[in-house]
């Protein structure tokens, strides 16, 4: 499936803010706003963001009516996720493909919002980013997140090439070519057996962010991944570092997790790019693009096609 981009953000286009998942930081909130702003963006939103429910920011009816609210105002050009935590999934049986289809905008987010991100690119057929958002990416500036992928993959229609870092280590070589999928894995498993189940195509490029996860919990999850068949359609895996992912006492690490499971895995695998949860700044990935995984004469991830039109 060819996925539909949207337009390529441009200054002073206007950026919806929604709250998909949990509640946030009122501080960090501003912050991001006015990072938005010195983007050249003008960042808007509803006091239905600000709302409050247990663990979640509002009920999923408020939350799916923000996000729908948001999609069809055509003064909008792109959305921002808040924050992730949880219950981005709530919101899917409440959202209609059609009406979301018709009108493609970006919508940025990662964590627990890769269940937003892998609906609109299977569910709805656009490219999605897999980028910061407002709490902990935006309010910290160039240290929360990489402004040079995030101009390169939202505001230029044209393929944001080379995605790179230096501490990405080759765990296999090769080179291999597919659309990017993926998210944070933990969303990944969580969705299978239901009607949202992530189902990448034969032949992708796959990318797993997780964080804090210890490593029986990394076994469990890439096992099952292996099991439903979803991991053999695999052209290439491409990890983030996966922070704070080793045993209490530091042993066994998330790297011997994952060399050990995958250890038949036959195209190339890539440890250590930071995007999603990672300590430094976030990159940006536009999942729903044709992508490259070379691994010589430097391990990176080349994105082939244009996210933006």
């Amino acid at each position: 499936m060819t996925a539909t981009r949207p337009a390529a953000l441009r200054p002073g286009d206007r950026v919806a803010i929604i709250a998909p998942a949990s509640p946030f930081s009122l501080a960090e909130f501003e912050a991001g706003v006015a990072e938005l702003r010195r983007l050249g963006f003008d960042p808007v939103y509803s006091d239905r963001v600000f709302a409050r429910e247990l663990y979640l920011a509002g009920s999923a009816d408020l939350r799916a009516r923000d996000f729908l609210e948001a999609w069809q105002d055509e003064a909008v050009a792109a959305i921002v996720a808040a924050r992730g935590g949880y219950g981005s999934v709530q919101l899917l049986p409440l959202l209609d493909p059609g009406t979301i289809r018709g009108r493609p905008k970006a919508f940025i987010g990662y964590s627990d919002n890769t269940s937003l991100l892998v609906w609109l690119r299977q569910a709805c057929g656009l490219v999605a980013f897999h980028g910061p958002m407002v709490e902990g990416r935006l309010a910290r500036g160039p240290a929360g997140y990489d402004p040079d992928t995030f101009a390169r993959v939202l505001c230029r229609p044209a393929p944001a090439g080379e995605i790179a870092h230096d501490r990405v280590e080759v765990f296999r070589h090769g080179e291999a070519a597919g659309e990017l999928v993926g998210g944070t894995l933990t969303q990944l498993v969580a969705s299978l057996g239901t009607p949202f189940a992530f189902d990448p195509p034969p032949g992708c490029v796959l990318f797993l962010d997780e964080v804090g996860e210890r490593p029986y919990r990394l076994d469990r999850m890439l096992t099952q991944l292996r099991l439903s068949g979803l991991l053999s359609r695999a052209a290439a895996i491409v990890f983030n570092e996966l922070p704070r992912c080793e045993e209490p006492g530091g042993s066994p690490l998330a790297q011997e997790t994952v060399r050990s499971v995958l250890h038949d895995f036959t195209g190339p695998i890539l440890f250590g790019l930071p995007s999603g949860h990672t300590d430094g700044a976030m990159l940006t990935l536009p999942f729903g693009v044709r992508a490259r995984v070379v691994t010589r004469p430097r391990a990176a991830l080349v994105i082939e096609e244009a996210a933006v039109r």
